[in-house]
């Protein structure tokens, strides 16, 4: 059912708020609608940072059992895997191969760490060491503690939605490779770090570091504060990636890991809807060579370090309307591609809309059935349907374009990725290049 058929009647204080949110959504300020309920798994804790919890993964398979090996690898682990071959990156990186096909996980396992830096939560994926996710769990974010608190306590254990992640806390990163190029993703408005989960670690199991903050000011909980009477948040997208690529380029404390394993010079901004501007105006930050705006209208911003800009938007959604994004495609330099996917709609470029409880309810209806603050107004933002593309089927376009990008410039892969693209996806709605 779609969230827009479940919307109740305004009134005129909420309709003010709601026109607030929806320039949030604007062009100008960047193009929002990725509410979901939650994010880190558990309560934050009295330092400031997250304690999450970890669901198990009984019936799910590790990326390790996906990922392609090679006929010549020399060794393997507790897993039964044997260990990729390596093949040459830019300069003197080296990389486990990769399958051809860039919607194809990679043959990492991607590792999670939750950090902060200035009071801003950050997760971190990762590439792990071979095999050190034998035995673990796959690491679960609990929505709830991306609401309000008053609102969080109002959603019982068994009610909550778990999402889910193909990835494993804190394991140890895969030192023997590298450096890692970096992408930096930026959320949605009313949405949260982990949104886009099924983006995220299929990057980090490819061989990249992506980053992702909760925004204050653009997260799901300082959305729906004022609609619950508490204050909003001062929101400055720009300068809280400024402060997380310093704590890339010096990593200590909880982001020592780093040290010495990324690529300060290779690297990526992406983000869906508000995000997506961001993405298209962060674009002239030290080290940043490519930029992806998804479900997003604002041109990538002037910058000769750009190698490549890809636009991904959806000919069926209806918060940011495709042409916006075909206007955001013509109004940026080369070079740069478009790809627009038949039938898909605001959400494809995120996972909010296949989040669902044990029963089978989906974020708002459990929000709603709670009686939080501001939820039955989430329709103005969310446009999921059982209509739209399978989201498999727009996870792969989504998958296979963005990957195909990240590799071409921040991995020096000359393969053409995009040579069959049309005829291996019907559901490419258009595809457009200037290279």
């Amino acid at each position: 059912m779609s969230w827009l058929r479940r919307v109740s009647p305004l009134s005129g204080s909420v309709l003010l708020a709601l026109s607030t949110v929806a320039l949030a959504c604007s062009d100008d300020g960047g193009e929002g609608a990725d509410d979901e309920v939650g994010e880190s798994a558990g309560e934050s804790s009295d330092d400031g940072t997250d304690d999450t919890t970890e669901t198990t993964g009984d019936d799910d398979e590790t990326t390790s059992d996906d990922a392609e090996t090679s006929d010549d690898a020399e060794t393997t682990t507790d897993t039964g895997e044997p260990e990729p071959a390596t093949e040459p990156g830019c300069e003197d990186a080296e990389f486990y191969a990769v399958p051809e096909d860039p919607a194809e996980r990679g043959p990492w396992a991607v590792g999670a760490k939750t950090v902060v830096i200035d009071g801003l939560t950050t997760e971190i994926w990762y590439p792990a060491q071979w095999g050190s996710e034998a035995g673990a769990d796959l690491k679960g974010y609990d929505l709830r503690a991306f609401l309000p608190e008053s609102e969080a306590a109002k959603i019982p254990d068994e009610k909550a939605p778990p999402q889910v992640c193909d990835c494993y806390d804190d394991l140890p990163i895969d030192a023997a490779h590298g450096p890692y190029p970096v992408v930096v993703f930026v959320h949605g408005t009313a949405s949260w770090r982990s949104q886009s989960l099924s983006q995220v670690t299929h990057w980090a199991s490819r061989g990249f570091v992506v980053v992702s903050s909760d925004h204050p000011g653009l997260m799901l909980g300082d959305i729906l504060g004022p609609l619950c009477g508490l204050p909003g948040s001062q929101q400055d997208l720009s300068g809280d990636t400024d402060a997380v690529l310093a704590a890339l380029a010096a990593p200590s404390g909880d982001w020592a890991f780093l040290d010495g394993l990324i690529d300060m010079e290779r690297m990526a901004v992406s983000g869906h809807s508000a995000g997506g501007s961001a993405a298209a105006n962060q674009a002239d930050k030290p080290g940043m060579r490519v930029s992806i705006p998804m479900a997003s209208g604002q041109p990538v911003v002037a910058n000769p370090a750009i190698e490549s800009s890809l636009f991904l938007g959806g000919n069926a959604d209806g918060v940011v309307p495709y042409s916006s994004t075909q206007s955001g495609y013509a109004g940026t330099a080369a070079p740069k591609r478009l790809v627009g996917i038949e039938n898909a709609g605001h959400l494809a470029f995120s996972d909010i809309c296949e989040i669902e409880n044990d029963e089978g309810q989906d974020i708002l209806e459990v929000a709603v059935e709670a009686d939080v603050c501001g939820a039955s107004l989430a329709g103005f933002l969310f446009d999921c349907s059982d209509a739209f593309v399978a989201p498999e089927i727009a996870t792969a376009i989504i998958n296979h374009s963005s990957t195909a990008v990240l590799e071409e410039v921040l991995k020096c892969q000359d393969d053409d990725a995009f040579a069959e693209f049309e005829a291996s996806y019907p559901d490419v709605a258009e595809f457009l290049q200037e290279l």
